[in-house]
């Protein structure tokens, strides 16, 4: 009899769980199409996203896959698939546009031999540039702004020329990163703050920087702490690796230089400009080059200059300078600042600070009036020649009125409507085209995040988006962990770098 009941109760049991288990596959399947409905937080837009993705910015892009024979019939087995292999290992360091033999083959004078040379179609390399043996995981933000494995910038070079200067340090395994500069000794975080007493940092009103010859850009890798992002650039010299350095420790930088062409960035982008010993001959070319700063620098943005000359008749004999060349200097430097009609804001020790007006109404009444550019695109700068010529100022509704608009703090500035928006600059995307983008792009960052469980963990420090748009991606995964480069293609339709600074992004032109 027991082994009756026993079998009766196994028997109830095992329904039971068949039961369950049924119960079970059915609710995870409605789930599942649930989640793929489209409806809700499982939408499945990140799926879809090539179909979904407006790409009208680069509508001259051909996406669509081309095979031999006719159109519309794809036969994998006759489908070639060209397999690219790594390149040598000589290879590691290789940088297409900025290779060192090819760059002595032009011109010393401006520079020129330190700008983007590309190669031929027939040097072009058709393999993939290998990792440095036994590259390792960089460290996570804010260790990395410290610490770099060896191994990922094998080059010890920077740590015996800089060595009295607190630029890097090698110890054990890794590359250690003090902090410290030419012209913060003290620390960046102490220059910064002086900085900051003149400059509106802490309130959020400065949120873009460029850093002009930025060494391993300690400068902009400190100034994350105000929550301000620094494009950061220096040329491929006898410094080496040292853009690669400041991309490792997670800090924005591109191999760049002041020479003949205009900086690949647009008009009225940056917040504030630096230059801390970048060795740049300020005063030369008629003012060439403070003149393209003027261009980049938003009316009412800031130029900071340290070191030389500053401050010479104190440290004249240190840097072993002639005085009348120190004194020349410094008074060219001052007269072109007054010509562009810039306001001396500070002087102190080495350190000089001055504001770009908010519009030309100030200006007008000058004795002296700069040559103006005559120019009709002031974005239309990709491989185009520098000049010494003024970038003319936007007209504005009145005297007291702002280029651009109203300066707005971030993390404000990050969604409101920017003013190239708001006014109608940019044809084809009014305000509310820009907001509609801003939508769609949180539904697609919250759809890669649901796929990609570490994107927002910290692990991805620097991400590129390689056709930016209105840059609504990149203010939609906007974190402290991580900072994206948002690039503009020279052949897009519409040129919108300009909207993507307004928000306090950065970005950079290129040609794909």
């Amino acid at each position: 009899m027991a082994t009756k009941g026993n079998s009766g109760e196994n028997r109830t049991r095992g329904s039971m769980s068949l039961f369950i288990v049924v119960g079970l596959c059915c609710f995870f399947y409605i789930l599942g199409a649930w989640q793929r409905s489209g409806f809700g937080k499982g939408d499945s837009i990140a799926l879809e996203i090539t179909k979904k993705t407006d790409c009208s910015i680069l509508s001259n892009l051909n996406y669509e896959t081309h095979h031999g024979g006719d159109a519309g019939t794809v036969d994998d087995s006759e489908s070639n698939f060209q397999e690219f292999k790594p390149c040598d290992d000589r290879y590691i360091d290789y940088t297409p546009c900025q290779d060192q033999m090819r760059a002595m083959l032009f011109p010393r004078k401006n520079m020129n031999y330190r700008e983007r040379h590309c190669p031929p179609p027939d040097e072009k390399l058709h393999c993939l540039i290998p990792a440095p043996k036994g590259y390792a995981t960089p460290f996570r933000w804010p260790k990395s702004r410290d610490y770099v494995p060896y191994a990922n910038a094998p080059y010890k070079s920077l740590t015996v020329e800089k060595a009295v200067q607190n630029w890097i340090q090698y110890e054990g395994n890794v590359f250690r990163f003090p902090g410290g500069g030419t012209q913060f000794p003290h620390g960046a975080d102490a220059y910064i703050e002086e900085l900051a007493s003149v400059i509106p940092m802490d309130s959020g009103m400065v949120r873009t920087a460029l850093d002009t010859g930025c060494g391993v850009a300690s400068w902009g890798a400190y100034l994350f702490k105000k929550n301000v992002i620094t494009m950061s650039f220096a040329p491929r010299d006898s410094h080496e690796a040292q853009v690669q350095f400041a991309l490792e420790r997670g800090v924005p930088a591109v191999i760049g230089v002041l020479g003949t062409i205009k900086l690949p960035y647009s008009s009225r982008a940056f917040d504030m400009a630096h230059c801390s010993r970048c060795l740049i001959p300020w005063s030369a070319n008629d003012g060439m080059y403070m003149m393209e700063i003027d261009r980049v620098l938003r009316p009412g943005g800031y130029w900071v200059l340290s070191g030389p000359l500053i401050n010479w008749r104190t440290n004249y004999q240190a840097w072993q300078r002639p005085i009348k060349e120190l004194e020349e200097e410094q008074r060219k430097i001052e007269e072109i600042a007054k010509l562009l009609c810039w306001e001396k804001k500070h002087e102190k020790g080495e350190t000089a600070i001055w504001q770009k007006r908010i519009n030309y109404d100030y200006c007008q009444e000058q004795d002296t009036q700069p040559t103006m550019c005559e120019s009709t695109d002031a974005e239309d700068v990709w491989y185009k020649k520098m000049e010494a010529c003024v970038t003319p100022y936007p007209e504005t509704t009145g005297p007291d009125k702002v280029v651009g608009g109203t300066w707005k703090s971030f993390p404000e500035r990050l969604n409101a409507v920017p003013f190239r928006i708001s006014s109608g600059s940019i044809k084809g995307i009014g305000v509310e085209a820009y907001q509609e983008d801003n939508r769609s792009w949180r539904k697609h960052v919250n759809s890669y995040k649901r796929i990609n469980k570490i994107l927002d963990s910290g692990r991805y420090r620097n991400i590129m988006d390689m056709n930016a748009g209105l840059g609504s991606f990149a203010a939609a995964i906007e974190s402290p962990k991580l900072w994206v480069m948002n690039v503009m293609p020279t052949i897009a339709e519409k040129d919108t770098l300009g909207v993507i600074y307004e928000r306090g992004l950065i970005g950079i032109y290129h040609d794909w």
